[in-house]
């Protein structure tokens, strides 16, 4: 599965009805309500707020509505281009201002569908990994060779603080975690050591 972590939008005008389409991410049901809330309290003047929302670590959580379009012409289509993307913890809304001329059903479906499909070409998809947390206290001499093997790939540093020690935070993905530990071991003689997170969680593949 892939993720986001930025927002992404873009307009279509079809047959003189202005459709704005804009990706966010949403780790949870309650930050997708919440959104959802907030984009029709924004939208106030539009025609239909239409949404759809693919969340869990597999995408099994799954959400959509029509806003007022007739059954299965805007949440579904909009749904069914989420779930073909691969991507999760996701949420499009699809913004209609009608413009006077109906779209018909057929039309609709197609409206909605292609308003996904055109913001999801403009988002930025990572692949998402398990990863594990990782701390490490590193002597100032021997910060530069342990900055060096962490930029290999797969290893994402959140943030380092300069103290008696330089402590450096980040995540690696599960799979490499413990020979990830084993090299900092060797590269140091020994002398740090990569204090490694019991638990998982999904992250981001860098």
């Amino acid at each position: 599965m892939k993720g986001i972590t930025e927002a992404a939008s873009c307009e279509l005008d079809i047959r003189n009805s202005r459709f704005l389409a804009e990706a966010f991410p949403v780790p949870t049901q309650e930050d997708a309500r919440a959104l959802l809330k907030q984009q029709k309290e924004k939208y106030a003047d539009a025609t239909h707020v239409v949404h759809a929302f693919v969340i869990g670590p597999s995408g099994g959580i799954l959400g959509c509505s029509d806003d007022g379009e007739p059954s299965g012409t805007a949440g579904r289509p909009a749904l069914d281009v989420l779930k073909g993307s691969g991507i999760t913890g996701i949420m499009v809304t699809v913004t209609r201002w009608f413009g006077g001329t109906l779209l018909g059903t057929g039309g609709l479906v197609k409206a909605y569908g292609d308003a996904v499909k055109a913001v999801l070409a403009v988002t930025r998809a990572s692949e998402l990994v398990t990863v594990r947390d990782f701390v490490l206290e590193v002597p100032y001499e021997l910060h530069d060779r342990v900055k060096r093997a962490l930029d290999t790939g797969g290893i994402s540093v959140s943030g380092e603080e300069f103290g008696t020690a330089v402590t450096i935070t980040g995540s690696i993905p599960e799979t490499d975690a413990e020979a990830f530990s084993e090299r900092i071991i060797s590269i140091t003689s020994g002398t740090c050591r990569a204090q490694l997170s019991a638990s998982t969680r999904t992250g981001f593949k860098d």
